[in-house]
C-alpha cells in the first residue's frame, strides 16, 4: 500500500509552485539557442532503417514491415546542453530503385548519413558502395567536403556471424567514420551511432561557417606541383585516426 500524502509533500506541488516552475523553464528554454540537422538514413529495402529511426525518437519497435514510399522523416530533440537544443530531422529514404531518381530532392541540405545493411540478408552490403556513390555525388558540405558518414550491420539480434570481413577495409577505403552492429528490436548501439553523427554535424556547423574563404583556399591549391611533401601521407595518418567501430 502506498503511503498516503501528508499535508507538507501536499502543499510542495501547490497550484502556484508548479507555475513558477513552468515559468523558469520556459524562460530558460527562450534562451537556448536552437539548432536544427537533417541526416538522412539510406540503404536497401527491408534493412530496417524505418525501425532504427521510430526506436531512436519514440523508443518504439514492431516487427510488421511497411514499405516507405519516395521518404518519410521523424524528429528528434536534444537538450544538448543548457544553452543548445538540437533538432535532429531523421529522414527515412526509401530503398526501393523506382524511387532512385528523387533522392538528390530528398539529400538536399542533409549534414550527416547513416548507411545502412541487413546482417541477415549479406547481400545489402554490396549494395553500400552504390548508395554512398550516390549520396556523394548529389550532396556534400560547404566547401565540398564529404558528408560525415557512419555504417550500421543492423538486426545484430538475430545474427553477428555475417559481419562482412572487409568491413574495416571498406570505411577506411570510403572515409566513412565509424561502423556499428546494431539492433532496433534490442536498442543496441543505435544511440551511440546518432551521437556520433550529432557530434560531427555540430563540429562542422562551427568550423564551416566560412565557406567562401574555404572556396578560395580549395582554388588555389588545386595544382599539384603547390602540394607539400608529406602531405599524402598526412592525410592518410588523418583519414586513419577518423576510422572506429562498435561492436561488443
Amino acid at each position: 500500500m502506498e503511503p498516503a500524502l501528508n499535508g507538507s509533500n501536499q502543499s510542495s506541488l501547490t497550484r502556484e509552485r508548479l507555475l513558477n516552475l513552468s515559468d523558469s523553464l520556459r524562460i530558460a528554454n527562450l534562451h537556448k539557442k536552437e539548432l536544427t540537422f537533417k541526416f538522412v538514413i539510406i540503404g536497401d529495402f527491408g534493412v530496417g532503417k524505418t525501425s532504427i529511426i521510430n526506436r531512436y525518437t519514440d523508443g518504439e519497435f514492431s516487427s510488421s514491415y511497411k514499405v516507405t514510399i519516395g521518404a518519410d522523416f521523424a524528429i528528434k530533440t536534444l537538450e544538448w546542453d543548457e544553452d543548445t537544443r538540437i533538432n535532429l530531422h531523421l529522414w527515412d529514404i526509401a530503398g526501393h530503385e523506382r524511387f532512385g531518381t528523387l533522392t538528390g530532392i530528398f539529400y538536399r541540405h542533409c549534414v550527416a548519413a547513416a548507411l545502412v545493411f541487413d546482417l541477415t540478408r549479406p547481400d545489402t552490403f554490396n549494395s553500400i558502395k552504390k548508395w554512398l556513390v550516390d549520396l556523394r555525388k548529389k550532396a556534400s558540405l560547404p566547401g565540398g567536403q564529404p558528408i560525415p558518414t557512419i555504417l550500421l550491420a543492423n538486426k545484430g539480434d538475430i545474427i553477428t556471424k555475417t559481419i562482412p570481413a572487409e568491413i574495416n577495409e571498406f570505411c577506411l577505403e570510403n572515409n566513412v567514420m565509424a561502423w556499428f552492429v546494431t539492433s532496433a528490436k534490442d536498442n543496441v548501439h543505435i544511440d551511440e551511432a546518432m551521437l556520433r553523427l550529432t557530434n560531427s554535424a555540430l563540429k562542422n556547423h562551427y568550423s564551416l561557417q566560412f565557406p567562401l574563404i574555404t572556396d578560395d583556399v580549395i582554388k588555389l591549391t588545386t595544382d599539384c606541383n603547390n602540394i607539400p611533401n608529406g602531405s599524402a601521407q598526412s592525410d592518410t595518418n588523418n583519414k586513419n585516426n577518423m576510422f572506429d567501430c562498435c561492436y561488443r
